[in-house]
């Protein structure tokens, strides 16, 4: 979905916000709203410019700058699960991969993470009252949004934890005990692989789902 009211389909190109390609329905935007405020997003995705210790993120304001939040609060507050995705760092930013594995050719000149967010947009406090899951995505890290604030959960291979992630923060993390690898395959050209492992999976469809539901409410019933 968009804040426009699309459902579906793609987003177009280039600086035109909100337009869309092959949506299958377009309603008002109010009423989009009333879907995301009443918790019908099972996932967002959203970018950051900036985040903190505790897992909040700033996206509206940077030293003189005030830039419209637009629906950011209602749909990262509101979703089951929230990823935001960005870089570690921002600014003259040089990244390359080489069989699977992240080179930092060029450090960016901005830390994203920060002590402390000029404004809060997303609170991580709130999300946690609700039960909601975040994540942060990197292109070296991921982490977490727990009890105790920001959890580096995964790094991408070929990094050093404390040299090209933490040490390039404004804080420092919670660092899992099962620091993982991030998936090899994310860094390599060409196609993952996912639709195996998808259909590897065991899925319900809703219809069999429903079929099941009824099935139990009339053997309750005789």
């Amino acid at each position: 979905t968009n804040e426009q009211g699309l459902i579906g389909g793609a987003p177009i190109m280039g600086r035109d916000s909100g337009g869309g390609q092959n949506f299958a329905a377009m309603i008002e935007q109010p009423a989009q709203f009333d879907f995301y405020d009443g918790g019908g997003l099972d996932l967002a995705f959203l970018s950051f410019a900036e985040g903190d210790a505790e897992g909040n993120v700033n996206v509206s304001r940077f030293g003189d700058k005030i830039i419209g939040i637009g629906g950011f609060i209602n749909i990262s507050q509101n979703a089951k699960c929230v990823i935001f995705s960005g870089t570690l760092t921002a600014g003259d930013l040089d990244i390359g991969w080489e069989d699977g594995r992240t080179m930092i050719r060029r450090e960016g000149r901005h830390r994203k993470f920060v002590p402390k967010l000029e404004q809060i947009c997303y609170s991580a406090a709130m999300g946690r009252a609700r039960g909601q899951v975040a994540l942060f995505v990197t292109e070296r890290a991921v982490f977490r949004v727990g009890a105790d604030g920001l959890e580096l959960i995964e790094i991408a291979p070929g990094l050093d934890p404390e040299r090209d992630v933490i040490s390039k923060m404004g804080f420092r993390p919670v660092v899992a005990r099962g620091l993982k690898a991030m998936d090899p395959r994310i860094f390599r050209p060409g196609l993952m692989g996912l639709a195996a492992d998808i259909h590897a999976k065991p899925r319900a469809y809703r219809s069999e789902r429903v079929a099941r539901w009824h099935e139990t409410r009339s053997r309750a019933a005789t």
